[in-house]
């Protein structure tokens, strides 16, 4: 089984881009806190590079940035290519099928100062990206509006009324 659960803050703003296919696709790093310190009693973080892929990836970009906090679940994949030299270089990442939203930077003044600018090498991405022009990207919907408005009117739920 390959599950992964990660609660962190975003590291950097989500770079969104398109695959040759117009599938959008972000990259972002998370950090997530140690539950332990270390030996001059400061807790460290560990840096982990996130794929997310689709609706959720427009998401993530028109949402979340740099400080934000998430949660994640999804998946540990690991990928090689050649780098500039010939030599084979491997990444791993966490592809997430699901971020679910939980603040932003400042919502909670108690989590530990982390270095942001740390450097995070994700290598050439596998995906034939190509140049996406503004007409080919997909559609984004509105969230300002009531989803719900055009379903009706109210439904009452009374537990008294239930045949158990």
């Amino acid at each position: 089984m390959n599950k992964v659960f990660l609660i962190g803050r975003l590291t950097r703003d989500p770079e969104l881009r398109y695959t040759g296919s117009n599938i959008p696709v972000a990259t972002f790093s998370l950090a997530v806190n140690r539950n332990f310190s270390n030996a001059a009693g400061e807790r460290e973080a560990d840096f982990i590079n996130i794929v997310v892929w689709r609706k959720q990836a427009e998401n993530v970009k028109n949402y979340l940035n740099q400080g934000s906090q998430v949660a994640i679940d999804g998946r540990i994949q690991t990928r090689s290519y050649d780098d500039q030299d010939g030599k084979k270089r491997y990444v791993t990442e966490v592809v997430a099928d699901n971020v679910e939203f939980l603040g932003t930077k400042g919502s909670n003044q108690n989590q530990s100062n982390i270095t942001p600018e740390m450097p995070q090498e994700m290598g050439p991405t596998p995906y034939d990206f190509g140049e996406a022009t503004p007409s080919s990207k997909p559609t984004t919907t509105s969230t300002d509006n009531d989803p719900f408005a055009d379903f009706g009117s109210k439904i009452e739920i009374n537990d008294d009324e239930l045949p158990f």
